[in-house]
């Protein structure tokens, strides 16, 4: 981050190692996450913010069976909805682990349309991002035909990436927190 980017963010940076009261904090997220990225050193301004945000998305990314590449799809498609830049760089070396293929991150982008490139349960899944982002309330014809591929744990999953990934991108947008 250069001197611009690091003067347009709405709150300092927390520099890891900095504060001895935060240090179990930083160690968790540090062996979550392997690093403490510009996102934490942001949401480190508040140690219990922080911690339950590690918590919550380490749920959300990590221990739920959402398929990962559904999953970083919907991350994506919220980045690009939301104009999350950070949080849509970041999540591509994911979904490419993930098995998302060129053709759907270049596809992902057009926020106007859902291109045939995907599955059709890729396309019930942006839908339904879409939705929720767009307009939060998600009409029946874009929520049913998911009943057709989740269960109830599968809904709540997919659902509860969505809304966690759109608190993300909102925060980051908000705090201008960018490259």
């Amino acid at each position: 981050m250069d001197v611009d980017q690091a003067s347009a963010l709405r709150v300092p940076l927390v520099t890891p190692g900095t504060r001895p009261d935060l240090a179990p904090l930083e160690l968790r997220i540090r062996a979550e996450r392997g690093r403490i990225s510009l996102l934490y050193q942001v949401l480190l301004n508040s140690a219990p913010i922080a911690a339950g945000w590690e918590q919550m998305l380490t749920a959300v990314r990590n221990r739920t069976d959402l398929a990962a590449d559904l999953r970083e799809l919907a991350i994506l498609r919220v980045a690009v909805l939301n104009g999350a830049s950070f949080e849509f760089d970041a999540h591509v070396p994911h979904a490419e682990r993930a098995g998302v293929s060129p053709e759907k991150l270049v596809a992902i982008r057009q926020a106007g349309t859902i291109d045939p490139v995907f599955t059709p349960t890729e396309r019930m899944v942006l839908a339904l991002t879409d939705a929720m982002t767009r307009d939060v309330e998600v009409p029946d014809e874009v929520f049913e035909p998911l009943r057709a591929e989740f269960d109830a744990k599968g809904l709540v999953e997919l659902v509860a990436t969505v809304a966690a990934y759109n608190m993300v991108s909102r925060f980051l947008v908000a705090l201008r927190v960018s490259h």
